[in-house]
């Protein structure tokens, strides 16, 4: 029996396959994301996003490598993370984590 590690936490996991195609989403995810009540699984990435941010999902999508990167929205601050998923050792397309962090935090350096 498989578990679902990302249901129930507070950070939303979408993924997608790759052609961009959204393929799950854990709560958080569909909640964040509900497009007039409704879920967006089904729907392509490419088209939840505007220019420039589309054309630079299109490259990933076509070149897969790892993207992080913070956003404010709402008063609110993200960390963004997006990464190529593998299924048998081969790419299969992205999962994107964004998780809610302070305006202010500590960093810490581990030896």
């Amino acid at each position: 029996m498989k578990k679902d590690y990302f249901e129930g936490v507070n950070f939303a996991v979408t993924i997608c396959d790759k052609e961009g195609k959204i393929v799950d989403m854990n709560q958080k995810s569909k909640t964040t994301f509900l497009k007039n009540g409704e879920s967006i699984i089904g729907n392509n990435l490419l088209d939840c996003h505007p220019e420039p941010a589309k054309s630079m999902l299109a490259d990933m999508l076509a070149n897969p490598r790892t993207n992080v990167y913070t956003i404010e929205k709402k008063g609110i601050k993200k960390i963004i993370y997006q990464t190529p998923w593998y299924e048998g050792g081969e790419y299969a397309g992205f999962m994107e984590v964004s998780m809610e962090i302070p305006f202010e935090m500590p960093h810490k350096i581990r030896g």
